[in-house]
């Protein structure tokens, strides 16, 4: 008997192997987000009202609501799975940090899963204050005056927020909150990837503040390397 619960548990080992692979492989799907046209120019931001935060800069800071790189590479473009796969079940434990710094929100945008924990850090010596402006969640506005501790949040539910400081009306950035991990949010370049997606078909979805909203259909069958590109119009 024992030698037969041995070779029964030795037969199993292939296929336990195979589901692991399953579960935990996948494609490696990247590509590049890009613009098409003529690209609007940045337009500077007045900081008169805070001299503290202008003098950080040798020249005024500008908009980043269309910052085009070396090749049309769009920054700033949440590139996520969103359909096909399955929700996420647990939140990562790791929270999404946001830091205002020279009187801006950095990163510009940030993504992070449904009821992650966000911590926003102020670096300046001056107040801010942090005002989301969801549709689907809890709506909420604090203050954070210079030296306090982290404000820490979280949302219940998947949206792109747009965040607002009232105290200086150029502060803007934007939460994508998404029940997927299988995200990523472009750099200078406009790459992307997105790791380990098992086989099947999804929908992929590339959203930027300016240009809208695109999707393309693929379909993973193993662990290739998957290039999927978007390209906007300038408008």
């Amino acid at each position: 008997m024992k030698m037969q619960r041995i070779a029964n548990a030795l037969l199993s080992l292939p296929l336990c192997l195979s589901m692991a692979s399953v579960v935990w492989g996948g494609a490696n799907v990247s590509g590049k987000v890009t613009l098409s046209g003529l690209a609007p120019k940045p337009k500077p931001i007045s900081m008169v009202a805070e001299p503290g935060c202008a003098k950080m800069y040798a020249t005024p800071a500008t908009t980043e609501d269309a910052i085009v790189g070396q090749g049309g590479g769009l920054k700033n473009v949440v590139v996520y799975i969103s359909a096909g796969a399955p929700d996420e079940a647990t939140a990562p434990s790791q929270p999404v940090v946001i830091t205002q710094k020279g009187c801006r929100f950095t990163p510009h945008v940030v993504a992070m899963q449904v009821n992650q924990e966000l911590h926003v850090v102020n670096q300046d010596s001056t107040s801010h204050n942090i005002h989301p402006l969801p549709t689907s969640n809890r709506e909420w506005n604090k203050a954070q005056p210079p030296g306090t501790p982290a404000v820490s949040e979280s949302f219940a539910r998947p949206e792109i927020i747009p965040v607002k400081c009232n105290i200086h009306p150029w502060m803007r950035t934007y939460f994508a909150v998404l029940k997927t991990s299988h995200y990523s949010v472009t750099g200078d370049d406009g790459t992307f990837t997105l790791p380990n997606l098992p086989p099947g078909k999804y929908t992929l979805t590339a959203w930027h503040e300016t240009f809208g909203t695109q999707t393309q259909e693929i379909t993973i069958t193993g662990n290739e390397a998957t290039p999927i590109d978007f390209v906007f119009k300038a408008k």
